[in-house]
């Protein structure tokens, strides 16, 4: 079987790896392969086609391949709420919460990915026309392997953009290299409060796999709830996880992304987050009708969320 995320140097769909990596799939007689497909758009057009049978995605991002949410399925929640950073370029000064350094600046962000800051910064008064603000691909990101959060602290370092929206391992290591000041951090109680239930990282699967294997269904949140706990007890354990595939540097930062990521590690889906992502959707224009929670997320596995 195959599991694909959109990016792979990063802390956003980390419990995918570690289910991999620490042999969490492998427990429940799931033989996973991990694979990056960039953007996350493909990723759900591949699992669609049949080319996978999982995403670890941004959960918004289903209805790029599955229009009005129909044929998907939400397995659980790789972690609660939107999980991106908006970082600005370090010598603007910006202050954390201050949303008005965007105007008339360049914000590198991924397809998809940006729905949620355009949608942020309407919710906080600024208007992208009027406000000259630019939210643009990360230049050098058509380069396969690549990592968009550690690309755009690497675009943000060369003066290309003038901030960006992207995971915590990008913002990790444009703080670190004091090239870059952390604007906004949703999940954290910054920017407008709604902005939290835009997206989230989702677990997701097709409702035929669902229908036709439910044993494998079942077993794949199990392994993501295992995954889950056993990082929140013991982030060091992502360092082994990261080994095969993160630069050094990066592997040296992972274990403490994922020890402040450890109160967001709750698989489960609640109806306000579906009604919540399902607003932001329909107002983004990606959908014409909200999500049925009973359709989209499989409810018959959510005794496994909290076991």
């Amino acid at each position: 079987m195959k599991i694909v995320i959109p990016d792979l140097v990063s802390n956003s769909y980390f419990p995918s790896i570690a289910a991999v990596e620490l042999g969490f799939f492998k427990k429940e007689g799931l033989d996973v392969d991990l694979e990056l497909i960039f953007p996350v758009d493909k990723c759900f057009q591949v699992m669609r086609d049949g080319g996978a049978d999982f995403v670890g995605g941004s959960a918004h991002s289903i209805l790029a391949a599955f229009p009005d949410w129909k044929g998907a399925k939400l397995l659980g929640a790789l972690g609660q709420g939107m999980y991106w950073f908006l970082v600005m370029r370090a010598d603007l000064n910006a202050k954390r919460g201050d949303v008005g350094v965007v105007k008339g600046k360049k914000i590198g962000a991924a397809p998809w990915v940006d729905f949620g800051l355009k949608r942020l910064l309407v919710d906080a008064g600024i208007d992208l026309q009027r406000d000259d603000v630019t939210i643009m691909p990360v230049p050098g990101m058509a380069g396969a392997g690549l990592s968009f959060g550690v690309n755009a602290a690497r675009a943000l370092e060369e003066g290309k953009i003038d901030g960006f929206w992207a995971n915590g391992m990008g913002t990790e290591v444009a703080v670190q290299r004091k090239i870059g000041t952390v604007v906004l951090d949703v999940r954290r109680g910054d920017g407008p409060k709604q902005a939290f239930g835009y997206t989230f990282a989702c677990l997701a699967t097709t409702a035929a796999l669902v229908e036709h294997s439910p044993e494998t269904a079942a077993a794949a949140v199990r392994a993501l709830v295992n995954t889950q706990k056993a990082l929140k007890q013991d982030p060091s354990l992502a360092a082994k996880a990261a080994a095969k595939w993160f630069p050094e540097f990066e592997t040296s930062l992972i274990a403490e992304l994922i020890r402040r990521d450890g109160p967001f590690y709750d698989a489960s889906i609640s109806r306000g987050t579906v009604e919540s992502m399902s607003k932001f959707g329909i107002d983004m224009g990606l959908s014409k009708q909200p999500a049925a929670y009973q359709d989209l997320v499989a409810t018959q596995f959510s005794d496994l969320w909290k076991a």
